[in-house]
């Protein structure tokens, strides 16, 4: 009774697995397929909108841009066709891996022009820095101790006076009573 109870549930078994393993239909081939360089640029554009949104939400959503709809419409395709080209190009598994292996290649040369840039801009902020703190030297190098100013001052009228008393014009002197008169 015990074998018999077994050999049914095998059968069963085997049965389930039978009717289970059923003939899959491939996705036909779309008339408005996404030729393989459009969808490498869409499929681009669409991770960098990813990685923008998953860096900074707020300011995605602040700027109005709807990642998909921006796709979309820059690319001139729609979500249904956008859905059938992946579909189809992900049953195509050596298509597929080539249209990404193109995207990763993209993404890479792409970061490497922004690490470029950003060595540029560190580089000008570095030197700016730099020129502030030269130009505070300088400053800083040209204020003169108090002593050494009033000692100039003194020095500079001194020599005001003095050139008064060595100048070969004499001045003008007033009479008593008299103020419309001068000596020359």
């Amino acid at each position: 009774m015990i074998d018999n109870v077994k050999h049914t549930f095998l059968f069963f078994i085997l049965l389930v697995f039978t009717v289970s393993c059923q003939d899959l239909k491939k996705t036909e081939k779309p008339e408005d397929l996404i030729p393989e360089a459009k969808m490498v640029d869409v499929l681009t554009e669409l991770s960098l909108l990813h990685a923008a949104r998953n860096f900074n939400k707020q300011k995605l959503e602040e700027t109005g841009i709807k990642p998909e709809e921006y796709i979309y419409k820059r690319f001139n395709i729609d979500s249904l066709q956008f859905e059938r080209s992946n579909n189809y190009y992900s049953e195509q598994y050596s298509q597929y891996e080539r249209i990404y292996d193109s995207v990763k290649v993209r993404l890479q040369v792409i970061k490497s022009r922004l690490d470029a840039l950003r060595e540029i801009e560190v580089k000008i902020e570095d030197s700016i820095k730099q020129a502030r703190k030269d130009s505070i030297k300088a400053a800083d190098s040209l204020r003169v101790n108090p002593q050494i100013s009033d000692s100039l001052k003194l020095k500079k009228l001194r020599s005001i006076k003095k050139r008064k008393r060595d100048s070969l014009i004499t001045p003008p002197v007033m009479l008593k009573g008299d103020s419309s008169r001068k000596r020359s």
